[in-house]
């Protein structure tokens, strides 16, 4: 049998994770295929995660974490795997708070990641493509981690507010835009969900400047984090979050209701997406 591959953790945080994993299951007397079982994945996905070629999305790092003893060295390496190369890591430390947040209140111009389905991620990525050489799979399986949030046992509460035009903004097809606003419709009948959209006839001046989200950490602290194409702004000031906080409010009362926002999100989604639901156009 050939000696394993030897790694280099300085190349990268990818590289640097596989590294701990492999000399944690070494220490543990288990084989890849041994591992593998354990955590319910092919041998062959643990040698791509030990050689840092894949990064694993974050249930799978929990459960090495648990399953290794590593007594949470791998989740905390898992946030700077690398879900954006190192000179866009602005948003590293919105991750970290995001993981933490008990309400997240979102206004976006784009379906934000934790409500999008896989395709449209997909079609979302290989349509930014020119911001970023990180590879398709890993960004993914990254955010199909994060929305790992919104299955937990006690998820965090969930606001979101959508600029309308998020609506009739094609990304991958109709076929993709019917499943996404099926998606979006489902996740409505989640009882910590609750889905908005601000009408053209009602604009605010800081509906267009970008995205923002307001996470409540714990303790009762808001953050408030700005999202731009390739930029991002955390805001810890408690009082310059509340600031945003107040325009926030102002965008919801100016919203649809719930159940109007449904009803306007179902009828573009039969009369602008009318494909058949298997229609990948």
């Amino acid at each position: 049998m050939p000696a394993p591959k030897e790694l280099d953790p300085s190349t990268s945080i990818a590289t640097l994770y596989g590294n701990k994993v492999r000399k944690l299951r070494l220490r543990a007397g288990w084989t890849q295929r041994e591992l593998g079982e354990k955590v319910y994945v092919t041998h062959s996905r643990i040698a791509k995660i030990e050689l840092g070629t894949e990064s694993p999305p974050r249930q799978l790092s929990d459960a090495l974490d648990e399953v290794l003893g590593a007594d949470g060295d791998l989740c905390d390496l898992w946030w700077h795997i690398g879900y954006a190369p190192p000179h866009l890591n602005w948003f590293q430390p919105f991750f970290e708070a995001e993981a933490k947040a008990t309400r997240m209140h979102k206004f976006c111009q784009l379906i934000p990641g934790l409500a999008q389905t896989e395709e449209f991620m997909r079609a979302l990525f290989q349509s930014g493509a020119i911001y970023s050489g990180l590879d398709l799979e890993t960004k993914v399986s990254v955010r199909l981690g994060r929305q790992a949030l919104l299955e937990a046992t006690s998820p965090p509460w969930l606001w979101i507010i959508l600029d309308q035009a998020v609506l009739y903004r094609v990304m991958g097809g109709r076929g993709v835009m019917r499943r996404q606003l099926a998606h979006l419709l489902a996740l409505t009948e989640r009882p910590r969900v609750h889905i908005q959209v601000l009408p053209y006839e009602a604009p605010e001046p800081i509906a267009m400047g970008g995205s923002m989200t307001i996470l409540t950490l714990p303790k009762g602290d808001d953050l408030v984090y700005l999202e731009g194409i390739r930029s991002g702004v955390l805001i810890k000031e408690p009082e310059e979050a509340a600031k945003f906080s107040f325009a926030y409010d102002r965008m919801q009362a100016n919203a649809l209701s719930p159940s109007a926002s449904a009803d306007l999100i179902h009828k573009v989604m039969e009369e602008h997406y009318s494909c058949a639901p298997s229609d990948p156009a």
